[in-house]
């Protein structure tokens, strides 16, 4: 399976960097996984609500347009239904048997995701009640894709 990871914004601290890059290397053994980075629009220092839903909309139409259209898609949002790392690998398992051959995640900038992105997603998904920094997101999901990999698989990660 291939995991897409399409993302707003570049990596700029290099231990967030260094914590991708490590769980990149450990997913070699159960996945290809494909960065993909979309331009994070500049706001002012006190963006008003519009100028909020306007960087949204541009962000959104560029991540729609990295989409790939034969994926599984997922949204990380606040509102998405939130899953044990049990029932996480069980949805790769299942993304698998139904003939998908790539999922994507798609992590939104500190504003979030446009509703065009989200209703464009198969499904919706919040990995905590707590706010994290996006660039932090990457790093989680993809510990929490390895996790799911290595439940699947058997491995002794999982605790």
């Amino acid at each position: 399976m291939t995991v897409n990871v399409i993302f707003v914004g570049a990596l700029k601290e290099k231990f967030f960097a260094e914590a991708v890059a490590e769980y990149e290397k450990r997913l070699l053994a159960y996945c290809k996984v494909n960065n993909i980075i979309i331009k994070d629009e500049r706001l002012s220092d006190k963006p008003s609500a519009a100028e909020i839903s306007a960087a949204l909309e541009k962000e959104g139409e560029r991540i729609l347009a990295a989409l790939p259209a034969r994926s599984y898609k997922i949204a990380l949002c606040v509102e998405g239904k939130q899953l044990k790392s049990e029932d996480f690998a069980a949805l790769f398992d299942n993304v698998a048997t139904n003939g998908y051959g790539e999922i994507s995640f798609i992590i939104g900038g500190s504003f979030g995701l446009s509703e065009k992105v989200k209703a464009a997603c198969d499904k919706r998904l919040s990995v905590s009640l707590m706010t994290f920094p996006h660039r932090m997101m990457r790093v989680i999901l993809l510990e929490q894709v390895y996790r799911a990999y290595n439940i699947l698989g058997g491995g002794k990660y999982h605790k």
